[in-house]
């Protein structure tokens, strides 16, 4: 591995996170929506009540993730991905075993847990110990590796589901979380570990914040609404996507519009990577909070047009793509490297708890008011992000009117 004495970044570092992150994101997230029916016919639960149980325990994983990113700092982001594993790898066992609904619950609750502790908050963290001066470049790369784990796991976990239970599915999961992600985990820890023996004699290697102490604070919980407004719109529209296309007329056409989504976040990192390295990463996390509420716009203008619903699926992903690399790279560039785990898990608590609701809003919205009128209300939230985004900025500008705001690669 590329130790953290080179400026270049580290690829097979790179790599190896990139398998482990389209493992734990495919075994601990993707493969519950395919798997739910089974769940729910097997506990005698409402699909409703499964989801119910899901949102739940990703609020509670949520709570849970400051102490994680104080772990990440303390420990090293590699033995807490280590350790993440092997407690994945248990919760879903104890998932497929689990005698009745509470301890289904309980198993849940500890797989989305666990998944805090191996997903993007703690790679980001690893690559940031890794080399923080890069760490901007390596946290694109990998998540454009990473983009394309609902593509290869939604079609495994249906092939599986459709020769076994879901109880075997979670139990193959099992094994790939302890077979394959645990040993990369503890190679790329111990690989840290050296590297910074190997280098204990030159002088430690950090990014500075490019904020003044004086507006951090400020400028922390603005970018924490805006990350938080973000994640609300993009988990409304994720869980009910066809549900919504369905509901503005576009009848089966709204299927094949969801699955340009994908393609689209990925389509978004790509040309970040090769675009948007003179761009700051402030700039970047304004471009991605107005091309979310700015998709909906045109899906409520066009609808029911196919071409209109076409063209918003792909700024949607768009949108959505490069906000998760800004979650990532803005907290870096703004406020250091120094206690960067602590900074993510904090952000992703928040994050995590205002987006666990959103599902239940827009399906009571939808009840109550209508698909358009809710549409409409979640741009306006997504419009809110804008603004923190752009407060951001002007109280930057307000302290330091020549200062440029942490330009990638720096």
């Amino acid at each position: 591995m590329t130790t953290i004495r080179t400026d270049r970044p580290p690829v097979a570092a790179i790599l190896a996170l990139g398998l482990t992150q389209i493992i734990g994101y495919g075994t601990l997230y993707y493969s519950f929506s395919i798997l739910a029916p089974g769940m729910a016919r097997d506990l005698n639960w409402s699909s409703e009540w499964i989801f119910g149980s899901l949102s739940a325990a990703l609020l509670i994983g949520g709570l849970a993730a400051p102490t994680m990113g104080k772990w990440i700092d303390r420990f090293g982001a590699g033995r807490v991905m280590t350790g993440g594993s092997a407690i994945a790898a248990a919760a879903l066992v104890a998932c497929a075993f689990a005698p009745g609904k509470i301890a289904f619950v309980a198993a849940l609750i500890a797989i989305e847990t666990a998944s805090n502790l191996v997903q993007y908050g703690a790679a980001f963290a690893l690559l940031v110990q890794i080399n923080p001066k890069v760490a901007q470049r390596s946290i694109t790369y990998l998540t454009l590796i990473a983009g394309f784990a609902s593509t290869i796991f939604w079609p495994i976990t249906t092939a599986l589901n459709a020769h076994m239970a879901w109880q075997n599915v979670y139990l193959v999961f099992a094994v790939l979380n302890v077979a394959v992600c645990l040993p990369i985990h503890a190679w790329l820890s111990s690989s840290v570990s050296r590297s910074r023996k190997d280098s204990s004699g030159e002088p430690a290697k950090h990014v500075a914040p490019s904020l003044a102490p004086s507006i951090r604070a400020p400028a922390f919980m603005l970018m924490v609404t805006g990350f938080a407004l973000e994640s609300f719109v993009n988990a409304t529209l994720l869980v009910h996507m066809v549900p919504v296309l369905s509901g503005l007329g576009l009848g089966a056409m709204a299927v094949m519009v969801g699955t340009l989504f994908g393609p689209s976040q990925v389509l978004s990192r790509f040309i970040n990577m090769i675009f948007g390295g003179g761009l700051s990463q402030l700039v970047l996390a304004l471009i991605s909070a107005v091309l979310l509420p700015a998709a909906l716009v045109i899906l409520i203008v066009t609808a029911p047009s196919v071409p209109g619903a076409l063209l918003f699926a792909v700024v949607f992903g768009l949108g959505s793509g490069l906000s998760s690399i800004v979650q990532g790279t803005l907290p870096l560039a703004l406020f250091g490297s120094e206690g960067y785990g602590r900074r993510q898990g904090q952000v992703l608590a928040i994050r995590l708890v205002v987006s666990s609701t959103a599902p239940f809003v827009l399906a009571f919205l939808m009840e109550n008011i209508g698909v358009s009128w809710s549409l409409a209300i979640a741009a306006a939230v997504g419009n809110i992000a804008v603004l923190a985004f752009i407060a951001i900025a002007r109280l930057n500008l307000a302290r330091r009117p020549h200062h440029a705001l942490g330009r990638a690669g720096s």
